[in-house]
């Protein structure tokens, strides 16, 4: 137990000390005084320590946030069965041993059998008490644990698809200029039409740069765009077939994807007039196609292939659907999956942030207002018992509130934990998360 601990059990055993004192003890005196803070000392630190113990045990064997059931259940039996024992020994040590008011065959036959159930039930709601409390902080370590967890994983995904993204711009401009470059020295009125297509297109880039998805029909329409400015470069060495059925034109594929790999085309295939690149972009079973006729350049290096692992990487973070490379004698060819409709990213967008927010809110509301009942009912029943047993203790009324107001707590248990709004939540949460996955194992 903790320092903190120590002084609580100390203040509460002072304070218990003094209220039997002025309250129930005849003769006031400092002996008698000592002989109370004693007793009341005894009780809450065997107590105190006796529930800490069940409870640390519990918690580093069944923790609340891995096996809520089983901790709950093992939490009541066990707070029975350890205040049970722990009330026994605490009373037989002040009537038997202190006080010497009673035998042991007195202090186990029914005569103190009242006394003994009394403090049992003032123990027990304690316990329960404090074992809410535990619950409590348990919760909210694992809650805030997991809040900081999917940040770290947002941000660490979010960077990640902002690094791969921004790769583009710098690749491209660089093939860009080298293709200006060229072409001002070979036909500078080609030159002028290139250097205004180019302009086209990267602003293109630019605007597509911050999206995770495009349509097909504008990645279409980029890529004949660009595939203009490579036949003004390449004439007659390269041919550019598009074959992409309308229907898929809604759809969505990664941006600047088709860039890339008719710049891999280009990069890694010689092209002569005699020997033309033929380069096909189509539409084949739920994929957007690139396929080129194999006539391989030799590397002076292996090549790093960033171009193609971007995309793979790109679609990973997207999507579950894989991209495809197929390369015999004749071909190569790369299949990007198109999706048809957009998918959960990594991105936190606010709408989602406030919702969570306001969900949490709830959430908190409506275990502070359970917490609440409960800490009440710990607080006023015993007070209702000791009046009771002080007033009319023939007569004893206090099973009434008692038994009425817990069945009320635990029914806002069950509601909070169990079976109420929050177990209807978490189905329908369960159920639109299965249907989700279902629906991104068909895109």
């Amino acid at each position: 137990m903790k320092r903190k601990g120590f002084i609580i059990l100390f203040w509460v055993s002072l304070g218990t000390a003094l209220f039997f004192f002025l309250f129930f003890t005849k003769e006031k005196s400092l002996h008698n005084f000592f002989i109370t803070l004693l007793i009341s000392t005894m009780y809450s630190f065997i107590l105190g320590f006796g529930n800490a113990f069940i409870n640390d045990f519990l918690n580093k064997r069944f923790p609340w946030s891995e096996t809520t059931g089983i901790r709950t259940a093992l939490s009541v039996v066990s707070i029975i069965i350890g205040n049970f024992i722990l009330v026994y020994f605490c009373n037989y040590i002040n009537y038997v041993q202190i006080q010497k008011v009673a035998t042991t065959e007195v202090f186990f036959s029914k005569e103190y059998a009242t006394t003994n159930w009394f403090m049992i039930n003032i123990a027990l709601l304690i316990s329960a008490f404090l074992h809410a409390k535990s619950f409590m902080e348990e919760m909210k370590k694992t809650s805030r644990k997991e809040v900081v967890e999917q940040k770290l994983i947002a941000k660490s995904a979010n960077a990640q698809f902002e690094s791969l993204k921004n790769q583009l711009d710098p690749h491209f401009l660089f093939n860009s200029l080298n293709v200006l470059s060229s072409l001002i020295d070979e036909n500078p009125n080609q030159a002028q039409k290139f250097t205004a297509s180019m302009s086209k297109i990267y602003r293109y880039v630019l605007e597509q740069k911050d999206k995770e998805l495009v349509t097909v029909e504008d990645e279409i329409e980029f890529a004949k765009t660009y595939c203009e400015l490579l036949k003004t470069r390449f004439e007659d060495s390269v041919d550019f077939v598009f074959d992409v059925k309308k229907e898929e034109y809604r759809r969505y594929v990664v941006p600047l994807s088709l860039q890339l790999l008719l710049e891999n085309c280009i990069k890694h295939n010689f092209a002569t007039s005699s020997k033309p690149l033929v380069i096909k972009i189509f539409s084949e079973n739920d994929t957007l196609c690139i396929e080129n006729n194999l006539q391989a350049r030799e590397q002076m290096k292996e090549s790093a292939g960033i171009g193609l692992a971007n995309i793979v990487q790109r679609y990973a973070l997207l999507t579950k659907k894989n991209v495809f490379i197929e390369k015999s004698g004749d071909y190569f060819k790369v299949k990007v999956p198109i999706l048809s409709s957009k998918p959960n990213t990594v991105s936190v967008k606010n709408e989602d942030e406030n919702g969570s927010y306001e969900k949490a809110k709830k959430r908190v509301k409506e275990l502070k207002g359970f917490y609440g009942n409960l800490i009440s009912y710990c607080t006023i029943i015993p007070f209702l018992i000791i009046i009771n047993l002080i007033v009319s203790p023939k007569n004893l009324w206090f099973y009434f509130p008692m038994l009425g107001w817990g069945v009320g707590v635990v029914s806002h248990a069950f509601q909070v934990f169990g079976v109420g709004e929050s177990w209807k939540e978490k189905k329908i949460r369960e159920i639109m998360n299965k249907q989700k996955n279902r629906n991104n194992g068909n895109l």
